[in-house]
């Protein structure tokens, strides 16, 4: 008698991260968990409308008043409620920073922020329109979640994971529709502060978040053709970061690239650097967005234009290990 083979994972259609918050809200309230959702004009974007469609009493648009949107998400807060409130991040923090600093961090109220559309992955919309720096800002404020899915599986996690505690997020999530990286969901599930190791290796360590993850698992089955052994870590926890991961890459790979859909400053790459700095320094690399703002643009055309490719890391992987 012969074995069979397992039988392959069926590969599902690429998907936006944002197509999976109206889902996973809906999840939420069915499940019994006392959620309320506030959108700022954007629900047709964002999904929110989703549980409108099917919990009509748990669902607010605020219109396009992003200030009075984290106000009034403060305030069902504090009523024991848990508040989901979601616009584009160049809106959010864009416009509201100082309310969700008052209002949301300093009260460590449990609001969890949906940012959808974050980086020059908006496209056309421009620069206007293309938030780069939204996590230098969310990951300065005291106590503050930040969170970047790698795909709309781990969306779909991490927004449900963020009801199970009382404190704030912020999830960023995407535009385009990506590739699946989470196919089994037995193998891998999101952790807060936790790294997820995608590939293994002990050459160098590439360690991405969001839209840079699936690119980052290219460059290192590139870079093992020619012989080099790169360990990929998604960070989809910016923060907290999994700082013992991070020092144990160094340790045991030698060298670090990190890659990000973000201003280089401020983002995943800054916490990996100070995490490298204080406890194990190694040659380091950055792939991202290098001072500049973004442009019009198909989305795909803009990541060649700022070297947020396959391409890209192996490069920044070649130059940091040269230096090893």
């Amino acid at each position: 008698m012969t074995s069979s083979s397992p039988a392959a994972i069926p590969v599902p259609p690429p998907a936006a991260a944002r197509e999976a918050y109206g889902p996973a809200l809906v999840k939420l309230a069915d499940a019994g968990h006392d959620i309320v959702a506030l959108d700022a004009d954007l629900s047709a974007s964002t999904g929110g409308n989703k549980l409108a469609a099917s919990h009509p009493d748990r669902w607010f648009t605020v219109g396009a008043a992003e200030q009075n949107m984290i106000s009034i998400a403060a305030g069902l807060a504090s009523t024991g409620k848990t508040v989901y409130a979601a616009s584009f991040a160049v809106f959010m923090p864009g416009h509201c920073f100082d309310q969700i600093r008052v209002q949301i961090a300093q009260q460590r109220m449990n609001v969890k922020l949906i940012a959808s559309h974050g980086g020059i992955s908006v496209g056309e919309d421009g620069a206007s329109a293309q938030a780069i720096e939204d996590l230098a800002l969310m990951t300065s404020l005291p106590g503050m979640n930040v969170v970047v899915p790698s795909d709309a599986v781990e969306a779909d996690w991490a927004i449900r994971r963020a009801a199970e505690d009382n404190e704030p997020w912020y999830i960023r999530l995407g535009r385009p529709k990506l590739p699946i990286i989470h196919l089994d969901e037995s193998i891998s599930r999101f952790e807060l502060g936790h790294a997820e190791r995608i590939r293994e290796g002990d050459d160098l360590t590439l360690i991405a978040c969001g839209l840079m993850v699936e690119p980052t698992i290219r460059a290192a089955d590139a870079l093992a053709d020619e012989g080099v052994g790169a360990r990929v870590l998604n960070m989809a926890s910016i923060k907290p970061l999994d700082e013992e991961a991070v020092i144990q890459a160094a340790q045991q790979t030698g060298a670090i690239v990190c890659a990000e859909e973000h201003n280089v400053i401020g983002g995943l790459g800054s916490a990996v650097a100070r995490t490298l700095a204080a406890h194990c320094p190694v040659p380091m690399e950055q792939v991202g967005i290098e001072d500049r703002f973004g442009q019009s643009g198909p989305w795909t055309a803009l990541l060649q234009e700022y070297g947020l490719t396959a391409e890209s890391v192996a490069v920044a992987a070649k130059r940091a290990l040269a230096r090893k």
